[in-house]
């Protein structure tokens, strides 16, 4: 399994060909992944390796999503600092905090992504849609957020269709809808559920996963009545208590990769 995007240690040409940045909110950092030193890896930089494995070159990356960003703030923060890196690829979503409110204005939410997908195509950049997974199994309130999440996903579908812009739908993906590829918060992946994301964008680019990823997980036992307990106070209650006092889980973050970074192949893993 990759422990960590593979930087680039020998010396590089100015500019890769691949030049890949990616946009969202915790889904895309990468949150539910973390890594032994606090940080957090993620179905993009998965995805950034493996464009660098299958092409056999070095490929630049950038990642500007924050968690707990609604969509209007992603738009407002990251997508002209996005834009500005020139990027060839650029990997866009958002919504999906926006759909854990009540009162989901999704025909806007439709409009703002039409914008944003549009202002990439008006670059040299190619842009890729995603709609994230669908947390739906395990959460409160889960039948309400389906309906919200199934309809903007068929809403993203016929954008992207509209566009001619390429869309990874993961909210349909049946194996990503259920518990074994979810961490303990139950609203973000685990690390194979952001492996297995990871999987699908790569398909939709036309390229393979590479041999060595783990994208399938055992399965897992519905929850007891105990776990079920310590579930609502160790995560519903922060949740609800974070939404009352206007804060954000991702008040006070920055980028975790707000530049280039270089990603190297491994000439393995293919």
């Amino acid at each position: 399994m990759l422990e960590s995007v593979t930087r680039a240690q020998a010396p590089h040409p100015d500019v890769a060909k691949i030049r890949y940045v990616a946009i969202g909110d915790s889904f895309t950092e990468g949150v539910g992944d973390e890594q032994a030193d606090g940080s957090v890896r993620g179905w993009a930089d998965f995805v950034a390796q493996g464009l660098a494995d299958a092409t056999g070159e070095p490929v630049q990356y950038a990642n500007l999503a924050i968690r707990g960003r609604l969509l209007a703030p992603i738009i407002e923060e990251q997508l002209e600092p996005a834009l500005a890196l020139q990027p060839t690829l650029l990997s866009f979503n958002g919504g999906g905090n926006d759909m854990l409110r009540p009162g989901t204005d999704i025909p806007w939410v439709v409009a703002e992504s039409k914008r944003v997908l549009e202002q990439v195509l008006a670059t040299n950049a190619e842009p890729l849609l995603l709609a994230s997974a669908n947390p739906t199994i395990g959460i409160p309130s889960g039948k309400k957020v389906q309906v919200k999440g199934d309809q903007l996903t068929r809403a993203a579908g016929t954008l992207a269709a509209g566009l001619g812009v390429k869309f990874c739908d993961n909210w349909s993906d049946p194996v990503l809808a259920q518990r074994e590829y979810w961490s303990h918060d139950r609203l973000h992946l685990s690390a194979i559920g952001h492996a297995h994301v990871a999987s699908n964008v790569l398909r939709v680019l036309g390229h393979p996963t590479p041999a060595d990823w783990l994208i399938d997980a055992d399965p897992v036992p519905a929850p007891t009545r105990r776990e079920e307990l310590r579930y609502a106070k160790d995560h519903v209650l922060p949740w609800i208590k974070r939404r009352l006092t206007g804060r954000s889980s991702g008040d006070g973050r920055t980028a975790k990769f707000a530049d280039w970074v270089w990603v190297e192949p491994r000439g393995h893993a293919i």
